[in-house]
């Protein structure tokens, strides 16, 4: 990941007490939601606040919502957070499942850019909420020579609440910079082959494992309130394309693939239908006692995966008579996942490199 230590030197001509300037390069900037550095109360307080209090999240006049917030939820969610976040955590490592394998992803990102442009590039990763934070990885870009800077939110469909909540922090932490770097954002990748290609063949290599074919695929997105849509928002209609296409590369029909929608908070309508409640549906009214689920929206596995899908959405479908749940895991770092991302930074790094 990042050189710490990068090597600098004088500019020609300069006076003797002229502060040394690295060698310049492009940062890629890997960005991910983020995570809670523990799962205790106070831990879990800290990175429910701050992401709870994000506009782009929770978009309700501030009198209104801070109030309910700091006295009601962030006295009573952390708990019930943080019993969920221990069931998955990853004890050895001392960090999430999120955590783990972003520093993965960044790994073999890493590798592959240094096999494309050498020592040209450097790789890293941030979090919008929690740490490493976005303000101290553009520092530390910064600081190492990268006058250039790719920011990619690792988000395939476009979202105010994810994509454009990144680089929001994204440029607040430009603004906090004396010199600049040149900046560039990835936008929403749902539809690059590479990605669906990846997508279909995480399917293949699930359902090949299963010895009873599953009688649907449920694709579960991340939920968003039904009024962003209404009001522009274009993650609803990129996730019903990003399901169509997987279809089509498959080669399947319309009755063996669904799309849903999950983690629904607050009183008001979310997209629908809501994943919690149509696998219920489909074990109990339509006698689809086999289901697989796969969440695209998400680029690594996480809370809303491992303990949403694999534990709450799972007992939701037991519960109303379902016989074979498969959960198929996030692309996280499988080399074709790798290979796609790859893919979308050196086609935004045109111009800059290659």
């Amino acid at each position: 990941m990042l050189d710490a230590t990068p090597k600098a030197t004088c500019p020609a001509h300069a006076p003797a007490d002229h502060p040394k300037i690295p060698a310049e390069k492009v940062g890629i900037l890997l960005a991910n939601l983020g995570t809670p550095d523990n799962y205790d109360y106070w831990s879990m307080r800290r990175y429910l606040n701050e992401f709870l209090s994000d506009r782009r999240v929770i978009d309700y006049p501030r009198w209104k919502w801070q109030p309910l917030l700091q006295l009601i939820i962030l006295t009573k969610r952390p708990f019930s957070s943080g019993k969920a976040y221990k069931s998955i955590w990853n004890e050895e490592q001392g960090e999430s499942p999120l955590m783990t394998i972003t520093k993965d992803q960044t790994r073999a990102l890493s590798a592959e850019m240094q096999t494309r442009f050498g020592d040209q590039v450097m790789v890293d990763f941030c979090m919008r909420y929690g740490n490493p934070s976005t303000d101290s990885k553009v520092r530390a870009m910064v600081e190492a020579g990268c006058t250039k800077i790719l920011f990619f939110p690792l988000y395939p469909q476009y979202a105010g609440a994810t994509s454009a909540t990144a680089n929001d922090q994204f440029f607040r932490a430009l603004m906090k910079e004396t010199r600049q770097p040149a900046a560039r954002t990835v936008p929403e990748y749902f539809q690059h082959p590479a990605y669906i290609e990846a997508l279909a063949q995480s399917v293949e290599r699930g359902y090949a494992d299963i010895q009873d074919r599953p009688d649907l695929l449920i694709v579960s997105y991340h939920g968003m309130p039904q009024r962003y849509l209404m009001e522009g928002d274009p993650y609803h209609c990129q996730c019903q394309k990003t399901t169509r296409l997987l279809k089509e590369r498959l080669g399947w029909a319309d009755t063996e693939i669904a799309t849903t929608f999950q983690s629904v908070f607050g009183p008001e309508e979310w997209l629908k239908p809501y994943t919690v409640k149509e696998v219920a549906r489909l074990a109990s009214e339509e006698g689809k006692k086999k289901i697989a689920v796969i969440a695209p929206a998400f680029s690594a596995d996480c809370i809303e995966t491992l303990e949403e899908i694999n534990e709450e959405i799972r007992e939701s479908f037991e519960h109303a008579g379902g016989e074979q749940f498969t959960y198929i895991p996030c692309l996280n770092d499988d080399p074709a996942h790798i290979h796609a991302l790859s893919e979308v930074i050196t086609e935004n790094l045109k111009g800059w490199l290659g």
